[in-house]
């Protein structure tokens, strides 16, 4: 029987049919998943890196606001207390049993001397947290010492006093890492076609030094002014309450110069009329929110420092290491040198809140101009900051030597002025005081950090830095703690002589880097895990039982290249010069 013709027509039919249909799916499905005719993929990278800049620079400023609002809150919070718990008649009625001075001296001692122990810990700190959790922490810490004062007690006052002195440290030395580790990243998203940053490698000497100069600029241009805003509670609050200066001045004999501790003959009564609790509450209150914001600004604007499996990188060359490697950096002759730098760096900031603005500032002008005087110390250092930004067209060591000098020409003239007191025709002298004093701190502050970002841009060493610069530092106001009872005359001295030891001593650091004079790196142990794609495994086989047994063995591997092999002197530094 044959077939009949139709069928196999229908049938063929049926075929050319189906294979319509299969080129109109492809179409169809080429069209959804294709590239879009108007897609430019330069263009669109271009916007993404451009919004990660946005981002750096957001993180920056961030940063930036945070470390104000938490120095301006606790130096705010800190000067009114004192200057209320110093008046007797405040202390008798208020707190008649309960020794508000002893108290008071715990909590200085226990602010200055804790930080003493911060070498052991901080670079812990940091690792194990991360260098934005390290920093939220420790703004934490801040805002509890400011909780405390609700309820002024041995038992809160002392312990978050301690609190304060465990956190100071870390939250310095992880502020400059945050922002010398923005400045890389801004690099990386600036540059972000280069074979360099797309292979994760290290990038050439030098290549971030604007970004490092600039961002440190910032950060001290907004840090400063928490001088200006510590004055706040005063300016507001506190100057309603004050006797004027005939009378808190009526004792003292002597100013400046001749004056011995700190300004013997000061009135014991300082308040006309005792502070309503209510009032101190809305004060404390407004400092507590200005606190918590802080918190927030660190928790919810600042971005990570480092990708997370950099993170996991740094924790895991063990936490031995992590301890032991801040002592081996101070094998390296450039930072031995810039110990008695980072000293005076510590005793100037303390002298111009303590020893000028009360043996010479209150001495002459009276508590009540205490909070003008020192929002001028802070103005000036917030506009001169932003003198440290000759660093792009001048060599490094000009800002750090032109603060030293004037500096140095305002201790020769503090050691020779005794104000007379109760005397405001000296005012405008004292003002011109502290503005330039403003303008060597920030010029020191800035090139320090600038010149510490400069000399170690590998970032598994940046925190080990900053927190041997933080921790010479706190040494430095504990010691002028100390010395709180000498003569003027003797501070004005050791400060004198520790500038030209620490300008000396920084010349000549510079003059062995000049002539290429190897310096001393201490090895950083390779991380003890590998990445395979978005895992740490040992090796390509560890999952399988007993992997980890040899697990120690990379630790006789050869080192990567970004770090310097088994203490191996550096052959050539040349590109570090100015």
């Amino acid at each position: 029987m044959e077939k009949d013709p139709g069928c196999y027509q229908d049938a063929a039919k049926m075929v050319a049919g189906d294979g319509l249909s299969a080129e109109g799916t492809e179409t169809q499905l080429d069209d959804f998943v294709g590239a879009h005719p108007d897609y430019n993929e330069e263009e669109e990278e271009q916007k993404y890196y451009r919004r990660k800049r946005l981002g750096v620079v957001k993180n920056v400023l961030a940063a930036s606001l945070a470390g104000t609002l938490t120095y301006g809150v606790y130096l705010g919070l800190l000067q009114m207390q004192l200057i209320l718990h110093y008046d007797e008649t405040y202390r008798e009625v208020k707190y008649s049993n309960i020794q508000l001075e002893d108290i008071d001296r715990k909590v200085l001692m226990g602010i200055n001397v804790t930080p003493v122990a911060a070498l052991l810990y901080t670079p812990v700190l940091i690792r194990f947290f991360g260098t934005k959790w390290a920093m939220f922490l420790a703004v934490g810490i801040y805002a509890l010492f400011v909780s405390s004062n609700y309820w002024e007690r041995y038992y809160t006052l002392v312990p978050s006093a301690v609190a304060i002195g465990v956190a100071i440290v870390p939250l310095w030395a992880s502020m400059g890492n945050y922002i010398t580790r923005m400045a890389q990243k801004y690099y990386e998203y600036v540059n972000y076609k280069e074979e360099h940053v797309q292979e994760q490698q290290r990038a050439p000497r030098g290549a971030c030094n604007t970004y490092i100069i600039i961002f440190q600029t910032v950060f001290y241009t907004c840090f400063h002014l928490s001088f200006v805003c510590a004055q706040m509670p005063m300016l507001f609050f506190l100057n309603n309450y004050l006797y004027q200066l005939n009378h808190t001045l009526f004792g003292v004999k002597h100013c400046g110069t001749l004056s011995h501790g700190t300004l013997p003959g000061f009135n014991k009564t300082v308040l006309q009329s005792l502070p309503r609790s209510i009032n101190l509450i809305i004060v404390e209150s407004a400092l507590m929110a200005a606190a918590f914001l802080a918190m927030l600004v660190v928790l919810v604007l600042c971005g990570s420092a480092y990708r997370p499996t950099e993170e996991i990188d740094l924790r895991s060359i063990g936490w031995g290491n992590i301890f032991q490697l801040p002592f081996k950096h101070m094998r390296d002759y450039r930072l031995r040198h810039l110990f008695p730098l980072f000293i005076y760096s510590g005793f100037e900031v303390l002298f111009v809140c303590t020893g000028f603005s009360l043996n010479y500032g209150v001495c002459a002008l009276g508590l009540e101009n205490l909070a003008y005087l020192l929002m001028a110390y802070g103005f000036s250092a917030s506009a001169c900051s932003s003198l440290a930004l000759c660093m792009l067209r001048l060599r490094r060591q000009i800002p750090l030597l032109a603060g030293a000098l004037v500096h140095a020409a305002l201790l020769v003239t503090l050691f020779c002025w005794a104000p007379e007191p109760r005397h405001l025709v000296q005012a405008p002298l004292l003002y011109s005081i502290a503005v330039l004093w403003g303008m060597g701190s920030a010029l020191n502050k800035t090139g320090i950090s600038i010149l510490l970002g400069v000399l170690y841009e590998d970032k598994e060493r940046q925190d080990f830095v900053f927190t041997i610069y933080h921790w010479w530092q706190a040494l430095a106001i504990f010691t002028v703690y100390l010395w709180s009872g000498l003569p003027m005359k003797a501070k004005l001295s050791i400060m004198l002589l520790t500038l030209a030891v620490a300008v000396g001593a920084y010349l000549w650091m510079e003059h062995k880097v000049a002539q290429h004079v190897a310096y001393r790196l201490p090895r950083i142990p390779r991380p003890r895990h590998k990445m395979h794609g978005y895992r740490y495994l040992e090796e390509d086989d560890s999952d399988e039982t007993g992997s980890e047994g040899n697990g120690g063995k990379d630790d006789n591997d050869e080192h990567p290249t970004e770090a310097t092999r088994g203490d191996e002197l550096p052959k050539d530094d040349g590109d570090q010069l100015g």
